[in-house]
């Protein structure tokens, strides 16, 4: 899965999503408003769906319910907050680099362009820094 804005017809993305992970347009979901940001998936994918009202359901109905909520909104949260620091920090290389290692199995299945949105660079340049990784490697 890839989450992602259209800017003004550039496509940005923002981040990814592998197998077993949560999905979901908080900023949308959450307070129920429409949202710029879109989630794509990028190969055929199951999902399990729980709308709305039933998560509030779930939450007041099951025991630790409001916990579980918690606890994935906590995550979200600190990934959100790592991916802007990294943004805001870190060189392309490294933000590659930690891309690399948070999704080795996905190098091959996502168009590499993708991947360039996600580092902030363009294809070329993304090109480039494999190449040097490569060499180093």
């Amino acid at each position: 899965m890839r989450y992602y804005i259209n800017d003004d017809g550039e496509e940005k993305t923002y981040g990814f999503a592998k197998e077993a992970d949560f999905v979901c347009n908080n900023e949308s979901f959450l307070p129920q408003q429409p949202s710029r940001q879109i989630i794509q998936a990028l190969e055929d994918c199951t999902l399990l769906v729980i709308g709305y009202n039933d998560l509030q359901k779930f939450y007041t109905s099951i025991k630790s319910g409001e916990r579980f909520g918690r606890l994935v909104i906590e995550q979200v949260f600190v990934k959100t907050l790592q991916g802007l620091n990294s943004f805001y920090t870190d060189s392309p290389e490294l933000r590659y680099e930690k891309f690399v290692k948070e999704y080795p199995d996905l190098l091959q299945r996502i168009p590499q362009y993708y991947i360039a949105s996600y580092v902030g660079v363009k294809p070329q340049s993304l090109s480039r820094i494999r190449s040097r990784n490569t060499r180093r490697e």
